[in-house]
């Protein structure tokens, strides 16, 4: 018998994400005073609390210690795309003609859960030059600034492909 969301199970989970949410919080504030600690946490209990005792896309996601190892990997593999993304984009500002081929491309993700495919789409969407304009299924099409590839599986590969994995151990 599966365990209900009530018990152990749902304080887990609670547990998991106000972690999760309360190291984000830190990570965006930049302070550790007294008055950051208290509302931070506190912001991470109550969002806590609604994603873990509400029925939607949150009850597909497990936390543990792995999780959050993942997710923290992650983040760090986001900020070096992020990084290369505004060079890439520093080239286009700073040219004397600028090249570029927009247009929409269409990419399938191995992610099974929403929030994963969320999770990725946001990633997407952040870094500059692309943006997600739908979500189907397991398939993004995604506006982009430069068009490298017509070819789904070889976008997928040049977009998709660097969080995938990281997304895929946090999310599922």
């Amino acid at each position: 018998m599966a365990p209900d969301h009530h018990g152990a199970t749902a304080a887990g989970e609670f547990f998991w994400l106000w972690l999760l949410l309360t190291v984000l919080w830190f990570a965006a504030n930049s302070s550790l005073s007294p008055e950051s600690i208290v509302t931070g946490a506190a912001i991470s209990a109550a969002l806590a609390y609604v994603f873990t005792r509400t029925p939607g896309p949150w009850r597909d996601v497990r936390f543990s210690p792995t999780r959050l190892y993942h997710f923290i990997r992650y983040t760090g593999v986001f900020a070096v795309e992020l990084v290369r993304a505004n060079i890439s984009m520093m080239g286009y500002v700073f040219a004397p003609r600028i090249n570029i081929n927009p247009g929409v491309v269409k990419i399938k993700t191995k992610l099974m859960t929403p929030v994963g495919r969320l999770a990725l789409a946001n990633s997407i969407a952040l870094t500059p030059g692309s943006l997600v304009i739908d979500i189907e299924e397991d398939n993004l099409f995604i506006h982009l600034l430069d068009v490298k590839t017509d070819d789904p599986d070889e976008a997928t590969r040049l977009i998709a492909s660097p969080f995938e994995e990281r997304l895929e151990l946090t999310f599922g």
